[in-house]
């Protein structure tokens, strides 16, 4: 018999990455995982470009720039144990304009707090070397930056789960939680799935289910999708490796950047537009619910008022692939809508505090026995282990 019965609601990457640390690592507990869709990784984690970040970006200090340096490594080796993908094919942030250039050596100087490994500065010549068709005048290096294939990762701590006694359990909704004695009780479709304490992973959904749990209403999730162009085949080999813009400090989003994929296809992308349903992966996807919700949360209107001009700059770059190539080109100069076609999306959930603040930074929140991952952005992949060690801290911090 188990001596507790943790649940875990959400079968992405993270809440994977948290059963099973629980799993392997406090014997005598028992994880139940209830995840809505029929497969895991469905969601944020299935549509993820693939990138293991390094460091780079992340204030130092905070907890995205504490749990990526050590999420790499764990999952690095994670990979090579269990023959899963990890390549190194490094990364190029690169400046194309002159007013580029302070904001790339405040980057380095972020990136070395953060020990981001081998990281260097590159002149335009020695880009050439690293990236022949790309243009800038400078960039930042970062060899040690690697691909992987992150659904193949779920699915592989989903098994780690299963091996160790536990149960992912697929089609199970969550549509309510209650505090009974000693416990949680989760109301799954017909189900009641009695747990000693519950950990919520739900993604683009965290602040429905944190509410079904009374966390509180705040940060509310707003949907962002990111649509991505893909290079045809016989212009692959137009970029070796990563090949990012420097990041504008005022958003969450890294821009239009190219991005091979480890069954050697090239991404471009992507742009980030509001989308229209919580689960919107194409323009005609959408949710007169989500549409409501967000029409009366003044921090999604506070929001709006900061950052129109650039959200219209957004959905052009969606309605035109000419508008979408016009910033890819500054990078790999050439390149055009003749060399490429559309391909997926993805959405991100992206965090708003009431203020219109778009929330950068992790938060976990705990109410009792239950503890909530209320925003797990970019780099959540990469840090998916120690993000998982961290959770898990803090669920047994009374034990």
């Amino acid at each position: 018999m188990a001596d507790e019965t943790i649940g875990i609601v959400g079968a992405g990457i993270v809440g994977l990455a948290t059963g099973r640390e629980i799993a392997l690592n406090r014997p005598g507990t028992r994880v139940v995982v209830l995840e809505k869709e029929d497969r895991v990784a469905a969601h944020q984690t299935g549509h993820n470009s693939g990138v293991v970040h390094a460091g780079i970006y992340y204030a130092p200090g905070s907890l995205k720039a504490e749990l990526t340096v050590r999420g790499v490594a764990l999952l690095r080796e994670y990979c090579q144990d269990r023959g899963l993908p990890y390549r190194e094919i490094g990364k190029l942030v690169m400046a194309v304009r002159a007013d580029e250039l302070g904001r790339m050596e405040n980057l380095y100087e972020r990136a070395r707090n953060n020990h981001v490994p081998d990281l260097r500065k590159v002149s335009k010549e020695e880009i050439k070397e690293i990236e022949p068709h790309a243009g800038g005048i400078a960039a930042l290096h970062s060899p040690r930056t690697a691909i992987t294939d992150y659904p193949a990762i779920a699915r592989e701590f989903a098994r780690d789960i299963e091996a160790s006694g536990g149960e992912v359990r697929l089609g199970c909704r969550v549509t309510g939680i209650a505090d009974v004695p000693g416990g949680v009780e989760v109301a799954a479709g017909q189900d009641r799935v009695r747990v000693d304490r519950l950990v919520l992973c739900a993604g683009l959904h965290s602040d429905s289910v944190a509410k079904l749990a009374e966390d509180g209403k705040e940060p509310r999730i707003i949907p962002f999708r990111g649509e991505y162009m893909l290079l045809r085949p016989e212009r692959a080999h137009l970029v070796n490796g990563l090949v990012y813009p420097v990041p504008d400090p005022r958003y969450p989003f890294l821009g239009v950047h190219f991005t091979p994929r480890v069954d050697g296809s090239v991404e471009v992308g992507p742009n980030a537009v509001l989308a229209l349903a919580r689960e919107g992966y194409s323009l005609s996807r959408i949710s007169l619910p989500d549409l409501a919700r967000l029409a009366v949360y003044p921090g999604a209107w506070r929001m709006a008022a900061q950052h129109w001009r650039t959200g219209i700059k957004e959905y052009r770059s969606s309605l035109s692939v000419k508008a979408f190539m016009r910033d890819a080109d500054a990078y790999v100069p050439g390149v055009s809508a003749a060399d490429v076609v559309r391909g997926g999306a993805g959405v991100r959930a992206q965090a708003l505090d009431p203020d219109g603040t778009l929330v950068d930074d992790f938060r976990i929140h705990r109410v009792g026995r239950i503890t909530a991952v209320r925003n797990a952005p970019s780099p959540a992949a990469t840090a998916s282990m120690a993000i998982a060690e961290h959770i898990v801290a803090a669920v047994f911090d009374d034990a």
